[in-house]
This record gives C-alpha cells, sequence and structure tokens, in this order.
C-alpha cells in the first residue's frame, strides 16, 4: 500500500476542526495528539520522525549545528550525512521500495529514489540564482518548465505565503504522477509563518488554515487520481506554535558577563568565536551555549547567571542534557530552555548601530543563530527591522503541556492504541505498513 506522510509544522487538533479538505482527506482513519521531542523544532523533529531516534542517537540537536574543529556554524544547510542513524528511506530501499522526499530538512544527498529541495545557486558576484536540488538532476528544470521557478522568497522572509506551499505540493503531484513511489515525505511548511509573526490564533494564523487546507484538498485530488483508493496518507504536525510576550538575549547576558567577545568590521560587529569563552547558538525557545575548551570555571559561571535570567526555564548542564535526549558531542555544555511563553534571540550587539550588515537582511545561514524576526519588514528603511519583540508566537520548548501537542492523523485506522504517540513513533507506524523492520523485511 502507497504511503504520504505530510509534515505540517504548527498544526494542532483545535486547527482539524476548521480544515474540511484535511477532515474529508483521513475521514475513514484516526486522530490522536502527537508529542514532540524537545527541542520541539524542525529539523531535530524530522530527525526523530524519519530515524525513531532522539537526537543523542541521530546528532541533530538543533536547527543549527556547530562543528567545534572548523569553528564553524551551519544553520539549515547540513547535507544529508549529519544524521547518523539509517532514515525510512535507506531501509525501505533494501526491501526494494522506492521513496521521495520532498522538501524535507537535511535531504541533500540523501539516498532517496525522487528528492527535490531548495539549492539556490551562489554566483561568483555574490547574487543567488533560483535552484533546487533534484533527483533525478533533470527534474528541476523540468519543474520550472512547468510551474516556474520555485518562490523561494515566497518560502520564508516578509514575503512567506502559500505560493511556497502550493509549489511544493504541485511538484509532489507531478513527481508522483511520473514514479508512483511506494512512499512519499511532503513537507508543507505554511502554517509556520503567520503563527510566528502575529500569533498562533491571529486572524492571519486563522486564514492561513483555510489557505492551506485548499492546497491539502488539491493535493488529495492528484493524488488519489495517481495512486487510486488504495493510498494511506498520514498527516503529523510537527510542533506547536505558542503565544509569547517575552525575548530572552542569552548572547547579550554572555557579552556582559564577559565570556562573548566580537570583533569589529566595516559594517558593524560580528560574534569572534576565536576568543570568545562562552557564546550561545539560539534556536526559537532554546539556545545551545558552547564553552572553548569546556572549561568547567566557564560552565560553571555560565549557568549560574543563566539560572537567574527571566524568560529560562532550565539549564542543562553535562549529564542533565541527557533528560531530553541531547548528551551528544555537537550539544552545547550548556542548553538553555525557555519558559513557554519566552523565545530567545540571537542578538549579541549592546546597540542597535553596532548590529553587523546582516542583522537587517534575511540570511538564514550567516546569522549565529535562528531569526524569525525575518518574517517583518521595516517599511521605511525596506529592511528587516532589529525589534525581536515584534514576535508573538515560538515553539521548541518541551510539550509538557497540551497546547503544545500536536496531531497525528491517519486516513485508515492503522495508529497505535492510545491517546497519545511521540515523534519518534512515526518510523516505526511507517515501517509496519511496509512489513519491515530495521533488519529487512519483516
Amino acid at each position: 500500500m502507497p504511503l504520504i506522510l505530510l509534515t505540517i509544522p504548527g498544526l494542532r487538533e483545535k486547527d482539524v476542526a476548521v480544515m474540511p479538505q484535511l477532515r474529508e482527506m483521513t475521514a475513514a482513519g484516526q486522530i490522536v495528539n502527537l508529542v514532540p521531542s524537545f527541542p520541539c523544532v524542525t529539523c531535530p523533529v524530522q530527525a526523530n520522525m524519519t530515524t525513531g531516534r532522539l537526537p543523542s542517537a541521530h546528532g541533530v540537536v538543533g536547527n543549527g549545528l556547530y562543528w567545534r574543529e572548523k569553528q564553524q556554524i551551519e544553520m539549515w544547510t547540513s547535507p544529508n550525512d549529519c544524521i547518523e542513524r539509517p532514515q525510512i528511506w535507506d531501509i525501505l530501499s533494501h526491501a526494494d521500495l522506492t521513496s521521495a522526499v520532498w522538501f524535507a530538512m537535511h535531504s541533500f544527498g540523501a539516498e532517496a529514489d525522487y528528492l527535490c529541495t531548495p539549492k539556490p545557486v551562489h554566483n561568483p558576484d555574490g547574487t543567488e540564482s533560483l535552484w533546487c536540488y533534484t533527483r533525478p538532476t533533470e527534474l528541476y528544470g523540468e519543474l520550472r518548465d512547468e510551474l516556474g521557478h520555485f518562490p523561494l522568497k515566497h518560502f520564508w522572509g516578509p514575503l512567506a505565503n502559500i505560493h511556497s506551499t502550493a509549489w511544493i505540493a504541485q511538484s509532489a503531484a507531478i513527481a508522483a504522477q511520473r514514479w508512483n513511489p511506494d512512499f512519499f515525505w511532503i513537507y508543507l511548511p505554511h502554517l509556520d509563518y503567520a503563527a510566528q509573526k502575529l500569533g498562533p490564533d491571529s486572524p492571519a494564523a486563522v486564514a492561513a488554515l483555510g489557505e492551506l487546507d485548499a492546497e491539502l484538498g488539491r493535493l488529495h485530488a492528484a493524488m488519489q487520481g495517481n495512486y487510486g483508493d488504495d493510498l494511506l496518507w498520514l498527516v503529523a504536525g510537527e510542533y506547536a506554535i505558542t503565544p509569547v510576550d517575552h525575548v530572552a538575549y542569552p548572547n547579550r547576558v554572555l557579552r556582559e558577563a564577559g565570556l562573548l567577545s566580537v570583533r569589529e568590521q566595516a559594517d558593524g560587529e560580528y560574534l569572534d568565536l576565536a576568543t570568545s569563552r562562552a557564546w550561545a547558538l539560539a534556536d526559537h525557545q532554546f539556545s545551545h551555549v558552547y564553552v572553548a575548551d569546556g572549561d568547567a570555571r566557564t560552565i560553571e559561571l555560565a549557568a549560574g547567571i543563566f539560572r537567574n535570567q527571566p524568560g529560562i526555564a532550565e539549564v542543562l548542564v553535562g549529564t542533565q542534557r541527557g533528560r531530553y535526549g541531547l548528551d551528544h558531542p555537537r550539544s552545547g555544555e550548556l542548553i538553555l530552555v525557555s519558559s513557554p511563553n519566552s523565545w530567545q534571540a540571537y542578538y549579541y550587539w549592546l546597540a542597535d548601530d553596532k548590529a553587523p550588515g546582516f542583522a537587517r537582511t534575511v540570511d538564514i545561514h550567516r546569522k549565529p543563530g535562528y531569526d524569525p524576526v525575518e518574517l517583518h519588514v521595516d517599511m521605511t528603511t525596506r529592511s528587516i527591522p532589529l525589534d525581536a519583540t515584534l514576535i508573538r508566537g515560538s515553539h521548541g520548548a518541551p510539550a509538557v503541556d497540551p497546547t503544545q501537542h500536536t496531531v497525528l492523523l491517519a486516513s485508515k485506522p492503522i495508529l497505535p492504541d492510545g491517546p497519545t504517540v511521540s515523534d519518534t513513533d512515526l518510523f516505526g507506524i511507517v515501517m509496519k505498513q511496509f512489513g519491515v523492520t530495521m533488519g529487512g523485511v519483516a
């Protein structure tokens, strides 16, 4: 039985009630609460789903990874080999089953049969040309000819909207028509935007539900036409976005304590990783704090400082990181966990006139942390503002409250008994449908 797994950030059980197309897709099946594992952010949650393991095993400890040996921060761009455990498509390939992976994080270079993920071409003059990495290689050119270029400006930034999700869905339907893969993973990001920018229950976020639902209806019709009635749908919310009214600035705290260093450049201050005793890779509602040479005194000093900071609910040090399956060499020496109403900004400058040039641009790769303020624009300067308090929704903190749970829907009654499942359970659910185990066919 072919299976399509849709992963949708921000999808909650209460949202399903106002999404008639989604309800129709799954009317003959089941719905259960899904509990995402901390950190409840895109890359770790997707890796949890595709490997059935936590970050301590697969190594994806956040949306960004810090490579200590190179003193290099890599936000969003790590290729598939950064995931240290076999994924669904790796295992299915050994059972002679085909897979397609559409816009999953860290999918560049994955061993799926069919792939599509954004990969703009960086030109010598500093400009970018729109492009996607695909397997087969010629596929993107063909999709471009039929659908136009992937609308990258609508995938993230002030212009983020339904057009990117629509392109993803339409291109996936084209791939399914050509190859009918046995397993199809499709990431549909649309609910991420308004919920963070203006709040998860803002009028714009409610409108986004309707926009996504309309696309789901079109995708459902196209895929049913390709596969027929035997098609199984799984629809998983990656994480829930909750309201926030506070922002913490861990790098500013470290700088004021004399632990973080910057270097002056013509366009502002830049974080100096080589001379900083400690700095934070901020990521929604948590941060990894990296301490030079793992110095015990610096770790103790930083932990003491953050235990008294507003908006910080937990400071995890050493073996405490294992509480959430984050005891991995890529993790920071400290992990800062936000209160549910707070999030953490990467800002390290103490005056806005010292902010680096990239701070006022959409630049998801050079910033030492995630920056949801990129969803806003200052129309006076036509640049990204430097006011982190604009953000009204966030995610990432441990899902200890039902409002932080998401939802899993199936179009047939195949889900395990019980009121909840975890993101790591998705792996086993998919494997069971194909009669496959880690060692091969069951």
